[in-house]
């Protein structure tokens, strides 16, 4: 029997730096159009809810088929809160009117590479792991094992110098929160649990599809990208 999944994506109106971002077009489509279209075509999605303040982003996720059943309010619409809180709402609103699904997906409306295989191999791993969480991870591009820093004397110093002479290959590879995903079961998601409380397991993805877009030149890079991989045909979808 499939597992129930609610997918929730946080789009705001409020972008600063790049501004109506979540609905800017991206290849002919608006941004949070592609995320939408990749949760559709994983087919674990029992719904998709997007969680916005904008009339605009209301209007163009109901389009590409996400329901946007309620505003959200002001008190979540500020720059300093967390998608936790935004997720929470979302699924508290939908436990409330439709009954608790087993897991909740967060896709940021921003995550344009991230494509229908990722998402439904992610419900595989969860489901395989018997973990709490999956979210999207990449490696560091060097091993953090080598990370330096500047003293207050502006001298360069290492964390671990004991690894100066390691080889790359002795080392742990290390990983960072891609940003682009997060994969939740309900109840510990409505208690606003976090990896570090929770037992996690990460999906990997290739560094050249893990980029924050965040400053025109992050979009004009991710445009670029996008289109090396249509013509080298890896596209996302």
């Amino acid at each position: 029997m499939k597992p129930t999944v609610l997918a929730v994506l946080p789009a705001r109106g409020g972008s600063k730096r790049i501004p109506g971002k979540n609905v800017v077009e991206f290849h002919g489509q608006p941004m949070i159009s592609w995320p939408i279209q990749a949760i559709k075509a994983s087919g674990i999605a029992d719904e998709i809810i997007v969680s916005t303040d904008s009339a605009e982003i209301r209007a163009v996720a109901e389009k590409y088929g996400a329901q946007v059943p309620f505003e959200r309010p002001p008190h979540l619409s500020g720059d300093f809160v967390g998608t936790a809180e935004v997720t929470r709402h979302a699924l508290e609103w939908f436990v409330s009117t439709h009954g608790k699904p087993q897991y909740v997906l967060t896709v940021y409306p921003t995550a344009v590479f991230v494509s229908a295989e990722d998402i439904a191999s992610a419900l595989t791993l969860i489901e395989r792991e018997g973990t709490d969480m999956v979210f999207s991870a990449a490696e560091f591009p060097a091993p953090i094992q080598r990370a330096l820093f500047i003293d207050d004397k502006g001298i360069a110093r290492m964390f671990q110098p004991e690894n100066y002479l390691r080889r790359s290959q002795d080392l742990v590879p290390a990983y960072h929160d891609a940003g682009q995903f997060y994969l939740v079961r309900t109840d510990v998601a409505l208690l606003g649990l976090s990896f570090n409380e929770r037992p996690a397991s990460l999906y990997i993805m290739p560094r050249d599809r893990v980029i924050d877009i965040d400053t025109p030149e992050d979009l004009r890079l991710a445009e670029k990208l996008f289109e090396d991989f249509r013509k080298a045909g890896r596209a996302r979808n």
